[in-house]
C-alpha cells in the first residue's frame, strides 16, 4: 500500500520534470527568453532607450506647441502696435516713459517694507 502511494506522488513530478525538460529547457525557448533579454535591456535601441527616446520628444512636442502659440500672440501684438498709431504712443508711454513736449511724468514706486508688513 505504501509503494502504491510512493508511486502516486512521483508520478506527478516526473510529469512536471518532462514538461519542463520537453517545453522550458528547448533550445528554441531558451533562444527566445535570450534574444528577448538582449532586446529589452542590452541592444542600442532597446525598449527602455526607445520609451525614454519617445518621452523626449512628447516633451519637445510640448514645447514647440508653446512657442507657437507665444508666436501667434505676440504677432497679433506687433500687428496691432504697427497698424494703430494711438496703440504705438500708448506702449511707448507705457513701458519706455516716453512724453510729449511740455508734459511732465511722475513715477510712482511703492515702499516694498510697507507691502511686507500688510
Amino acid at each position: 500500500m505504501k509503494e502504491s502511494n510512493l508511486i502516486k506522488e512521483i508520478q506527478p513530478q516526473s510529469d512536471t520534470i518532462k514538461f519542463v525538460r520537453k517545453y522550458v529547457l528547448n533550445k528554441y525557448t531558451i533562444t527566445i527568453c535570450l534574444f528577448l533579454v538582449w532586446m529589452v535591456f542590452f541592444d542600442k535601441t532597446s525598449f527602455l532607450v526607445i520609451h525614454e527616446i519617445n518621452g523626449e520628444i512628447n516633451k519637445y512636442e510640448e514645447q514647440l506647441t508653446f512657442y507657437k502659440s507665444e508666436y501667434e500672440k505676440n504677432d497679433k501684438f506687433y500687428k496691432k502696435l504697427m497698424n494703430n498709431k494711438d496703440e504705438k504712443e500708448k506702449y511707448a508711454r507705457e513701458n519706455y516713459f516716453m512724453k510729449k513736449p511740455n508734459e511732465e511724468i511722475f513715477i510712482l514706486v511703492a515702499d516694498s517694507t510697507n507691502i511686507a508688513k500688510k
